[in-house]
C-alpha cells in the first residue's frame, strides 16, 4: 500500500469578466479494493454551486456552477488516497479464454460492447496496416500481446507534452509517429477494440517517485484499460510501458478521451484572449510529516 497527497489545481484566465455555465469536474477517484479515499478538499474561485454525483460508469462527478462574473476560475483538488495494486507478474492466468482470440462470457458481452466498437474511423487504413504489423503467432497469449503492444507505443513513439486540444485521431498519431499520453492511450485503446478487445480510456495522475523520471508525471495523465475474462479489467500505460502499476491512480474510465476531459464548462461572454494553466502534483504522504 501507498499513501499519496495529490493536489490538481487549474486555472482558467480571461482578459475582460465573464459569467460562468456549469462546469463537470473529474477529479475525485471512487474508493475501491484499489484505492481509499482519506482525505478529499475541493477549493474554488469565484465561489458557486457544488453537487456531487455517479455516472452512467460509476466515475464521482462534481457539477459545479460558479456564480457572479470574474476573469478568472481557479479550481484546486486536494486529495489523500491510499492505493493497492495487483501486479500482473504475480497472475497464473489458466482460463482458455483469455488466449487470442479473446472470448468474452455471455453474461459480460452486453456490458462489454460498448468498449469492442471503435469509435473512430480509419479513412486510409493507417491504423490498420500499422496494428497488422504488430501482429505475431495467433497462439501468443492475450495478456503477452497487450505487454507487448504496451511496450511496442512507448518505444515506437515519440512523447510530445501538449496541455490544449483533444486526443489526435489514432490514424494520425500512427501518422505522425509522436503524441502526448492522451494520444498513445486513445491509440491503445481504438487498436485492441478493432481486435475484438473491450478497451477503455482511463484519465488520472502519475506518480513519479524517481524524480520525474516518467512522462506526463506533471499534469493530468491518461491510459488504457482492457478487460480480460477471468482477469477483469487491467491498466497498461503506453506512454511509459507501465502495466497494473501502483504509480497509476485512475481517477475516471470512459467510452472516448472527450468523456473523460477533467474538467470542462462553458463561459458566458466575450472574455478576450483566455490561458489555462494547469499544474499536479504528487507525492508520499510521509514527506508532509518529514518537512514538519
Amino acid at each position: 500500500m501507498t499513501r499519496l497527497l495529490i493536489r490538481h489545481e487549474t486555472t482558467y484566465a480571461y482578459e475582460r469578466p465573464v459569467s460562468f455555465a456549469r462546469h463537470r469536474l473529474l477529479v475525485r477517484p471512487r474508493d475501491s479494493h484499489a484505492i481509499r479515499v482519506v482525505d478529499a478538499v475541493l477549493t474554488v474561485s469565484p465561489p458557486g454551486d457544488v453537487r456531487w454525483l455517479y455516472d452512467a460508469l460509476g466515475n464521482s462527478v462534481c457539477q459545479f456552477t460558479p456564480r457572479g462574473t470574474s476573469t478568472a476560475l481557479w479550481i484546486r483538488s486536494d486529495l489523500e488516497i491510499e492505493r493497492f495494486s495487483a501486479q500482473l507478474s504475480d497472475l497464473e492466468v489458466r482460463d482458455p479464454q483469455t488466449a487470442t482470440p479473446i472470448v468474452y462470457p455471455s453474461a459480460d458481452r452486453a456490458t462489454l460492447a460498448p468498449f469492442i466498437e471503435p469509435a473512430t474511423e480509419d479513412a486510409d487504413g493507417q491504423l490498420l496496416r500499422w496494428l497488422r504489423e504488430q501482429m505475431r503467432s495467433a497462439h501468443e497469449p492475450a495478456l503477452e500481446f497487450l505487454l507487448r503492444l504496451n511496450r511496442t507505443i512507448h518505444d515506437q513513439f515519440e512523447y510530445q507534452p501538449r496541455d490544449l486540444g483533444a486526443a489526435q485521431e489514432p490514424s494520425h498519431t500512427v501518422k505522425l509517429r509522436s503524441g502526448t499520453c492522451r494520444d498513445f492511450a486513445w491509440l491503445m485503446v481504438e487498436a485492441l477494440r478493432r481486435l475484438g478487445y473491450a478497451a477503455r480510456f482511463v484519465t488520472g495522475y502519475l506518480y513519479s517517485p524517481h524524480g520525474g523520471g516518467m512522462r506526463g508525471a506533471s499534469a493530468t495523465h491518461a491510459w488504457c484499460e482492457v478487460f480480460l475474462p477471468a482477469l477483469g479489467w487491467r491498466e497498461f500505460d503506453p506512454t511509459n510501458a507501465l502495466a497494473e502499476s501502483p504509480d497509476l491512480i485512475p481517477v475516471a474510465v470512459a467510452r472516448t478521451p472527450a468523456e473523460a476531459a477533467p474538467i470542462c464548462g462553458a463561459i458566458y461572454g466575450d472574455g478576450g484572449k483566455a490561458s489555462l494553466t494547469v499544474h499536479v502534483d504528487v507525492r508520499p504522504a510521509d514527506s508532509l510529516r518529514e518537512a514538519a
